[in-house]
């Protein structure tokens, strides 16, 4: 999945991106109401300038249908 990709090889500003694409493509209006923030915050949370908290984060990637997880990576 996209998301997952560049979670695992992007930087936070690229994640940041993805989640922005992934909204538009499912519709801003639609995520927003599933995360329980105004399509206003979540343009602004989600634009280039954007600095979302991991609260928003984590609310748009559930909206999505997507779940965040933490993996410890090799040794």
């Amino acid at each position: 999945m996209f998301l997952q990709e560049v979670a695992a090889d992007g930087e936070e500003a690229d994640f940041i991106h993805a989640l922005n694409t992934a909204a538009r493509a499912m519709g801003m209006t639609e995520v927003a109401k599933k995360a329980g923030i105004s399509r206003a915050s979540l343009y602004k949370s989600l634009s280039e300038n954007g600095k979302p908290k991991f609260s928003t984060i984590s609310k748009v990637t559930k909206a999505l249908g997507c779940k965040l997880a933490v993996v410890r990576q090799g040794t």
